[in-house]
């Protein structure tokens, strides 16, 4: 009957968490509001509520009841005195719980956390309780990770029903005098204890032996005095538990300071470590340090110096001439480090986040600067966010570092003009040069053994061929730079991973790919990426993310990272949607498209015309055109047609007589033409000579037709007719005489003393009589065309006929 509810709970909750994963609601605020009570309008998606600094003094059922999905609740600083035993039974999922510095008086019999089987932080820091016993209802916290309590009586047994509970800390807060029996953590399983003294807190004996002798990971907090009896319980130890002892928020002289480092550097503590420090009456000159310990590192953040007047170099002395492994100082305003008086025995130093400048390790003696020989054993030299500049002397400062191996000098302001020669040790492998002011020269001054280097956030803006090749380079960062291409591999022979995030990589060139035969990872998203024709073979490369190619190259962020900036059409789009046509950037594809369709279409129509006489057909319809436009624009004088009876006079050899009277006559004397025409068999006029009909003819025609053939140029009346014809022209005009050609005429035929009719076959146009009877309407149209003219009446005497 207990799981049903549990169970539905549980779906309610999930549910409830993927409706408000991104609900404004999920964090609500109501500290300070002068509340006496939780407030009744809280959303029903609130995941993280905090009512501190109020007036709450009870917590009751049914206050979280609409706030089902709760993870943090914040109630400290209320005066709270009493929480009722069903008061979480409506929030299942909460995770941390903050009941600090309130009223509550006593540390058992709190039913509430019967409700509570997920909470990971409790904190009941700051109340009124008077003994450290803890009820049973504690041994329900089985998902318990921090546990912050204070009580001023700790007694053997208080903490038995969180003997099965996992600590990750447990934080004791000592509040004013404590009565601590010894032995009372002993069955408390915790990875850290931390222990928060009040101001002026006298350190209790037996609590302070029972810490170390119990607990793997010990801190103390807000220690301002004491350290004298602090460091002669530690000497007088002979064993000791605790290998990871960390001071926190403390105020302490140097002497002090220094003492305990020398005490804890002859007992079996591992790691030392002091943050947010205070230093009082500071050194003037050195101070001994023991020669020879088992600790392995000493840590320290954020420690000041209260005094301007002191041994700055005496302060450094002391630090860098520890016998452990691992130094760290970070945090904190140094400017400078020395050198250790003899060869050190530090593998890794840390002065991350301080203000050092480039006389590291030197020291200057006359006009010359000495190099620091005795940090020989160093592998790991961590120096970002300090104020270091030229990378050179850079170089110099830990040419003599023989074993170093890592060397990170990150968020500095490190330049580096290629002037001088670069003195790396030869044992680096690992470079971090990020977030510096670095240019393409910076590739001259890299130690020569580099397997990972990190050069993001620079200024580089192209990678140019070294003097000489990082042949074990195989990691390179350049994210963040200024590279408008990719770079070439042929300094990095064996480069498996090229990171090239956030550059000006408009259109980059896939070929140089070529050179890195042994790259796998490329990361190029976030780049102005440019989608034209010039991106195709990026677009088109075979890599995705996860996935191995063709081309053995792993695409990191791919497609969601990848988009274009330029043509406006496109913006923004990924360029996995972008689809660039091959056709649009094969310039000899395109021209191949274009003109192979335009060739074959010209054949095509030069076929059909040939085929179909086209071509004939048009030159009659122009000439058809030409002859309606000229009888339209000519004017012609009445006067000069006077004389005029006969639209034209026909001139033809007598052996294309039949078809003069078969067809050329029909078709322009008919119904159809309605012209009058005059030829010789008709119109000439007996008992007149020949010459004198020719003449009267022409002269009484508009125009004069010559129906030109092979036996035409081969009579004489013939050309006798075209001679007074070409006369007549002079005063007709030159359309007055009209070439009809009935079969082909070449030039080599007609007779030298034809050149007048030679001259008008070169510059006129004629008419050509078809072989196809279906072009005989066109051709009768033109010559109609051309023939036709308003005349004078005809005479009486046909008219009387």
């Amino acid at each position: 009957m207990k799981l049903t509810p549990a169970f539905l709970w549980a779906a309610v909750m999930l549910v409830g968490l993927q409706r408000s994963a991104s609900s404004p609601d999920s964090t609500v605020n109501r500290s300070s509001q002068n509340l006496s009570a939780v407030p009744r309008d809280l959303p029903p998606a609130v995941e993280v509520l905090d009512l501190s600094c109020n007036h709450i003094h009870q917590l009751h059922k049914g206050d979280f009841r609409n706030t089902t999905l709760l993870r943090i609740l914040n109630v400290s600083w209320n005066g709270l005195e009493e929480i009722d035993a069903q008061t979480f039974l409506d929030t299942p999922l909460l995770e941390d719980l903050d009941l600090s510095h309130n009223s509550l008086k006593n540390l058992s019999g709190q039913q509430y956390l019967l409700h509570t089987g997920n909470l990971l932080v409790l904190n009941l820091a700051y109340n009124k309780i008077f003994s450290m016993t803890l009820g049973s209802e504690f041994s329900s916290l089985v998902k318990l990770e921090r546990l912050t309590i204070g009580a001023k009586n700790i007694s053997q047994g208080d903490f038995k029903n969180i003997a099965e509970v996992k600590l990750r800390i447990l934080t004791l807060s000592l509040e004013g005098e404590l009565g601590y029996e010894a032995s009372s953590l002993t069955g408390v399983h915790t990875q850290k204890l931390q222990i928060a003294f009040s101001k002026n807190q006298i350190m209790d004996h037996d609590l302070v032996a029972d810490a170390l002798s119990l607990f793997d990971e010990v801190e103390m907090m807000n220690l301002t005095s004491g350290y004298k009896d602090l460091s002669m319980q530690l000497s007088e130890r002979e064993e000791i538990h605790t290998s990871h002892f960390d001071l926190t928020n403390l105020v302490i002289d140097w002497q002090d300071l220094t003492r305990f480092v020398n005490v804890v550097l002859r007992t079996s503590i591992s790691h030392l470590s002091a943050s947010d420090v205070a230093i009082n009456h500071p050194p003037y000159t050195d101070t001994f340090v023991t020669p020879i310990s088992k600790m392995k590192s000493f840590t320290a953040r954020r420690a000041t110096v209260n005094s301007f007047f002191f041994s700055q170099e005496s302060v450094y002395n002391f630090f860098i001439n520890l016998p452990v492994k691992s130094v760290a100082i970070m945090e904190t305003s140094i400017i400078h480090m020395t050198c250790p008086t003899a060869q050190s025995p530090i593998l890794q130093l840390d002065f991350s986040n301080c203000a050092i400048s480039d006389s590291i390790f030197s020291t200057v003696k006359g006009d010359k600067i000495v190099e620091c020989e005795n940090l020989g054993n160093v592998k790991k030299l961590i120096l970002g966010g300090n104020n270091f500049k030229n990378l050179q002397v850079l170089s110099n400062r830990t040419q003599h570092m023989m074993s170093l191996q890592h060397l990170d000098l990150s968020l500095n302001s490190i330049t580096y003009d290629g002037l001088l020669e670069c003195f790396w040790p030869p044992s680096i492998t690992n470079m971090n040069l990020s977030s510096n002011s670095l240019t393409d020269s910076v590739f001259q001054c890299l130690p020569k053994g580099t397997e990972t280097l990190d050069l993001q956030n620079n200024q580089i803006s192209v990678v140019p061929p070294s003097i000489f090749k990082l042949e074990n380079l195989s990691s390179l960062n350049l994210n963040a730079n200024r590279l408008r291409d990719l770079p070439v591999c042929n300094t990095f022979p064996i480069l498996s991973e090229l990171l090239l995030q956030s550059n000006s990589l408009h259109a980059p060139s896939v070929n140089r790919l070529e050179s890195c035969p042994k790259l796998k990872t490329l990361d190029a998203s976030h780049n102005p990426f440019t989608c034209t024709c010039a991106l195709r073979h990026f677009i088109r490369l075979p890599i995705k993310s996860k996935s191995k190619s063709q081309t053995g190259i792993e695409l990191l962020s791919w497609p969601l990272d990848y988009y274009c900036t330029y043509p406006e059409a496109v913006r923004n789009s990924t360029l996995k949607d972008i689809w660039i046509p091959e056709i649009s950037c094969n310039v000899g594809l395109l021209s191949a498209t274009i003109l192979v369709p335009a060739v074959a279409l010209i054949l095509t129509v030069v076929i059909l015309c040939h085929r179909l006489d086209v071509p004939w057909y048009i030159g009659m319809v122009w000439q058809w055109t030409r002859a309606k436009h000229r009888a339209r624009m000519q004017h012609v004088r009445p006067e000069d047609l006077v004389d005029v009876e006969f639209h034209a006079f026909v001139s033809y050899s007598q052996h294309d007589a039949d078809w003069v009277h078969n067809s050329l006559l029909p078709n322009l004397e008919g119904p159809a033409g309605e012209l009058r025409i005059c030829h010789h068999e008709k119109n000439f006029v007996p008992g007149k000579t020949i010459i004198e009909n020719i003449i009267s003819c022409v002269e009484k025609s508009r125009r004069s037709v010559f129906v030109l053939s092979a036996h035409f140029v081969k009579s004489d009346w013939c050309h006798y007719e075209l001679y007074f014809a070409c006369h007549q022209r002079l005063s007709r005009g030159l359309d007055s005489i009209v070439l009809v050609l009935l079969e082909p005429l070449p030039q080599y035929l007609i007779p030298s003393k034809y050149y007048q009719l030679k001259s008008m076959m070169s510059r006129h146009t004629y008419l050509e009589w078809p072989q196809d009877r279906a072009k005989h309407r066109l051709f009768w149209a033109n010559l109609r065309a051309a023939l036709q003219a308003d005349l004078p009446n005809a005479p009486v005497a046909e008219i009387q006929e």
